[in-house]
């Protein structure tokens, strides 16, 4: 398989590129210039591996949850990519991929959502293939859902953000916490190898964001 992968989900911009057994990656602090770095970025790994976009089994790209501007990006790009080159595209969990960076069979995935919120979801490891345990959603750190048995690790930056509080709601459920781990493309293209593999990849057309937030910002009232 060769797949390419990238994530806008974030204040990073990453991209990676599978070929079989070998990875490449590439990630770069991007702010708020996501739109104008992916693609010169896809272009210079493309040329490193020496391919052609149609030579490619398919494109993965980071579906969410993140940032609203971020996942529109990542997923539009995708689409005219593999528009263009006649690929299926495959979104990718932010959280997920926080879980398989990880690594361990257990993992609370945690990312700062603003708003005094996050987005969490809890994987399980089963034969090589990560099982939902608790569907990504939103909300108050101290109100994550709760998970089954014991031996669970930490990571995202929301166990970076809100540590003291997520520590406490899982208390003695959690073996250690990961700090420092944020979405990556090759964790992406890793994930997406499998899945394109049996043939899961869709239309680009269908291609959308997983968003789970509905607005961007508290109210004044709200703050």
């Amino acid at each position: 398989m060769k797949i390419l992968a990238f994530d806008t989900s974030s204040e990073y911009c990453s991209i990676a590129m599978l070929l079989e057994r070998d990875i490449l990656g590439e990630e770069v602090l991007a702010g708020q210039r996501h739109s104008e770095l992916v693609l010169p970025m896809v272009s210079r790994m493309l040329d490193e591996a020496g391919l052609t976009l149609a030579q490619l089994d398919g494109i993965a790209f980071g579906s969410g949850p993140g940032s609203f501007t971020g996942l529109r990006i990542a997923c539009g790009i995708a689409q005219g990519l593999a528009f263009g080159a006649g690929l299926p595209v495959l979104g990718i969990s932010t959280l997920e991929a926080l879980a398989h960076q990880a690594g361990g069979t257990q993992v609370v995935a945690a990312l700062d959502a603003r708003m005094h919120e996050i987005y969490h979801a809890a994987y399980r490891k089963v034969l090589d293939e990560w099982q939902v345990v608790s569907e990504p959603t939103l909300c108050l750190p101290q109100n994550a859902p709760s998970v089954p048995e014991q031996g669970w690790t930490g990571c995202g930056s929301g166990f970076d953000m809100y540590s003291e509080v997520l520590r406490t709601r899982y208390e003695g459920y959690l073996n250690h916490i990961i700090s420092g781990v944020r979405p990556d493309a090759r964790a992406m293209a890793q994930l997406a190898a499998p899945r394109l593999a049996r043939g899961q990849g869709g239309d680009p057309a269908d291609a959308a964001p997983l968003y789970i937030r509905n607005k961007v910002a508290l109210k004044e009232k709200e703050r």
